[in-house]
């Protein structure tokens, strides 16, 4: 799905890469068999509130705007009335234009810290209510609130932000997750940028980037970064790791190798760069004679 960003509140870029993921999730989940497309306006408060005065006679700020361009058949929703989709075709941008969301940036800093969450986790959810809503999902009759939930619930836990951890994740998300976490390295010296994105075998995701320092041996590789920051918070076990670079195949070096030997000698490992090229192999095949407790006795 296309979004059409306009930004007049600064955001951090990778809330930007997650949100478009958690778009193309949302036309994914609602087999969209059309390419659609949204406007999204990141602003502050006192817009948003004057929007809500303007539009609601609202004289107050919300957390997110949705208004929709096409009015779906009652109890239908965009995968289920073609015809209307098809309505809200624009043939010069070649897509079907859904509607405009606006969303309050400070509220999404609030309401994460409020909730205990991450900031992505909000303002993915904020952006895939309003899509949804775009779509012709609804929640004011108990029924409509219980599909609409369980529609956002579905496209959050594909891209890892729901909340039920023991909904599997597909690979391109875990590559998208590292592509995203890239976003963030720290790399003045290199110049290489490199994202992880590591998988609990609980569900949960960690993601790390790569962090230089000017004394060289000091700097960190994304997927110890990734690996550290999830042993740090209880996490053992591991099932596959993610990693993303831009110019070449980012095979972990020998150090973070071990490292994740250590947790998970038979992890698999998902490569992606350039433009989205791809790769797997496990850590078995790229350390031989794993080094362990038992090669001290």
């Amino acid at each position: 799905m296309r979004l059409e960003w306009q930004i007049d509140f600064p955001v951090r870029p990778d809330l930007l890469s997650l949100m478009q993921l958690a778009a193309d999730r949302t036309a994914d989940a609602e087999g969209l068999i059309r390419p659609c497309s949204a406007s999204v306006r990141l602003c502050g408060e006192n817009d948003i509130r004057l929007l809500n005065a303007r539009h609601r006679n609202l004289d107050r700020e919300t957390d997110v705007l949705s208004f929709p361009t096409v009015r779906w058949p009652e109890g239908s929703t965009a995968g289920t009335a073609p015809d209307y989709l098809r309505s809200a075709y624009d043939p010069e941008e070649g897509s079907c234009f859904l509607g405009d969301i606006v969303i309050s940036v400070p509220r999404v800093i609030e309401q994460a810290r409020a909730y205990g969450h991450s900031e992505s986790r909000e303002a993915a959810y904020l952006l895939v209510h309003a899509l949804c809503h775009l779509m012709g999902y609804d929640h004011m009759e108990e029924e409509e609130k219980k599909k609409m939930r369980g529609q956002e619930e579905k496209i959050l836990s594909s891209i890892a932000m729901g909340r039920d951890p023991s909904v599997s994740v597909e690979d391109d998300t875990l590559l998208a997750l590292a592509r995203e976490a890239m976003t963030r390295s720290y790399s003045p010296y290199s110049h290489y940028p490199v994202g992880a994105a590591l998988h609990c075998t609980d569900g949960r995701i960690f993601q790390g980037c790569n962090i230089e320092n000017a004394a060289f041996g000091l700097t960190n590789c994304a997927e110890r970064t990734a690996l550290f920051k999830a042993v740090s918070e209880g996490a053992r076990e591991f099932d596959v790791i993610a990693i993303a670079s831009k110019a070449t195949a980012p095979w972990p070096c020998g150090a973070c190798r071990q490292a994740l030997s250590e947790f998970a000698p038979d992890i698999r490992i998902l490569v992606t760069w350039g433009d989205r090229e791809t790769d797997e192999s496990t850590l078995d095949k790229l350390l031989p004679h794993q080094f362990d407790i038992g090669n001290q006795e």
